[in-house]
């Protein structure tokens, strides 16, 4: 089992910055892939950025925008997301996929609660 809660949502005017981080716990040895998801009311959830080791892969619409990163030794994924735009308000989760591969279209076995990201225009 891996248990993931996610930190750092709040409330941000277009062009601003907010960094979010997820820290996991239990059996995270056996978490391969890491990533973040949102998701708007009303909407399909949405995968934002993926990481692997070194390896990260981002949505079309937060490439050049949103950075992920993994810091093994505080079993922590950081998503700095910059130059917000109101449509990427909705609530992001962290989540963590235990078996071989890496990416958002691929199934995710741990989920944490999420946290609500809203931009104002």
């Amino acid at each position: 089992q891996v248990q993931l809660v996610e930190s750092g949502g709040g409330s941000v005017q277009a062009g601003g910055s907010l960094r979010l981080s997820c820290t996991a716990s239990g059996d995270t040895d056996s978490a391969n892939c890491m990533g973040w998801f949102r998701q708007v009311p009303g909407k399909e959830r949405e995968g934002v950025a993926t990481i692997v080791g070194n390896y990260a892969r981002y949505a079309d619409s937060v490439k050049g925008r949103f950075t992920i990163s993994q810091d093994n030794a505080k079993n922590t994924i950081s998503l700095q997301m910059d130059n917000r735009i109101p449509e990427d308000t909705g609530i992001y989760f962290c989540a963590a996929r235990t078996t071989i591969g890496c990416g958002v279209r691929l199934p995710f076995h741990y989920w944490g609660r999420g946290t609500q990201v809203t931009v104002s225009s």
